[in-house]
């Protein structure tokens, strides 16, 4: 609610009818001025009349304390004005009335239909009177002053408080409606508000899950590789030195390897705000669900994925790499989503498959890429086996990469005991 609403609101309250305090006492301060008024007019009235000047008292006060009632009834105090016209009493009555009932929501009909009745009225008492005047002596003016008079008196009667009346109501009723339509806006504008601080909310959660899915795929794979390596170091230390020796130098370069990723990652978080990251993440449909699309800078590419298929092979993994297709250059989230896909099935392959032989597949096709990483079930005993905890989030975020580029993801176990994972993401 806008500020004017709001004090409005806090000065609500008044007794009866009225919205305000200070309206009733003003309206009573009327009624009482209303009801001397004709109070005072009452006593010629009753002369004229032939009744005691107490009854055009009495009669006076109770026909001018009607004017308190004005903006409850105001149709009954103009025709309580009008009534009491051929008696020349109500003339603040008239006036008041006449401009409560034009500022009022009445239809326009009835409004001109009393006006026009207090203007015949006012015209016709005036004519009357004037006439009168004359007939006696008490005005010497040519006969032209009579209708001059009557005309000039009921329209300066009428006219101006009707005027004013129909003036104070519409710019009442334009207040209202601008009112009305800064609370709609004011309303509106917290929804947004709101809206903005829920995408703002679920940007943040989609960030998070886009770090912790590449924090997951760099460390996950690079410190699985490490830990075959380390358990092979282990079983060959004292038979063979030189394999030992080997297996420690090729743990350093996966530890280096896995650093140097993570400070990338980590210099991109740092190079800009919470507020500029989040503010940077565009979302765009994708069939009736929504992907998110980070600009990810430099990572990993297709053309590196023979060196990751060797780096597994070097782990002690019996792995082939197949390649259908003529090699081309795709966009860089399919590079890097393709390239994660393997990197995470192959991780998989270390934890739960150690020493099963595995086939790589990767299809080049019109309009999009393929990829297919299926390993045998493992042997029974492994000596490379070192006992991997497993979160369960791998297979589900190379799902969300590849449905994020609207591509199509398979994962389950195969029929000779192996384990399967396919995935097709669109080229463009």
């Amino acid at each position: 609610m806008t500020t004017t609403g709001e004090e409005d609101t806090a000065a609500l309250g008044g007794p009866w009818w009225w919205a305000r305090w200070r309206s009733a006492a003003f309206d009573w301060s009327l009624g009482l001025v209303s009801a001397v008024e004709c109070a005072v007019e009452g006593i010629p009235f009753a002369r004229d009349a032939g009744i005691p000047s107490a009854v055009g008292v009495v009669f006076g006060l109770l026909a001018g304390s009607v004017l308190v009632v004005r903006r409850k009834w105001p149709i009954a105090v103009v025709l309580v004005s009008i009534a009491i016209t051929p008696a020349q009493m109500g003339y603040l009555m008239g006036i008041v009335g006449l401009y409560t009932l034009a500022a009022s929501e009445l239809p326009r009909r009835i409004i001109a239909s009393l006006a026009g009745m207090q203007l015949v009225g006012t015209l016709i008492v005036t004519f009357v009177r004037v006439r009168q005047s004359m007939d006696q002596g008490r005005l010497t003016i040519g006969d032209w002053f009579i209708p001059f008079a009557a005309i000039t008196t009921s329209l300066g009667l009428t006219a101006p408080p009707l005027l004013l009346g129909m003036y104070v109501g519409a710019r009442r009723r334009l207040m209202e409606s601008l009112r009305e339509r800064a609370d709609s806006l004011e309303r509106e504008l917290q929804l947004l508000a709101e809206r903005a601080e829920e995408r703002a909310e679920w940007a943040r959660g989609e960030e998070r899950t886009r770090i912790a899915r590449e924090m997951h795929d760099v460390v996950a794979h690079r410190v699985s590789l490490m830990v075959v390596h380390a358990a092979a170091l282990q079983a060959v230390a004292r038979k063979d030195p030189e394999k030992a020796v080997r297996n420690a130098a090729l743990v350093g370069d996966m530890g280096r390897q896995a650093l140097t990723e993570l400070r990338e990652m980590l210099g991109v978080l740092r190079s800009g705000g919470p507020g500029e990251r989040a503010a940077s993440v565009p979302v765009v449909a994708v069939g009736v669900a929504a992907a998110v699309v980070v600009e990810e800078g430099e990572g990993p590419c297709l053309s590196e994925l023979d060196e990751l298929v060797g780096q597994s092979a070097a782990a002690g993994m019996v792995v082939e790499l197949l390649v259908e297709g003529e090699m081309r250059t795709y966009a860089a989230d399919v590079e890097q989503t393709a390239y994660r896909v393997v990197q995470e099935a192959l991780t998989n392959v270390h934890k739960h498959a150690a020493g099963a032989k595995t086939h790589v597949r990767l299809a080049h096709r019109e309009g999009e890429i393929a990829m297919q990483v299926e390993n045998g079930p493992p042997p029974e005993v492994s000596a490379l086996s070192a006992g991997f905890p497993s979160g369960g989030n791998g297979l589900v975020g190379m799902k969300e990469r590849v449905m994020a580029l609207g591509g199509v993801f398979v994962s389950g176990p195969t029929e000779a005991g192996g384990f399967r994972v396919s995935a097709v993401i669109p080229a463009s």
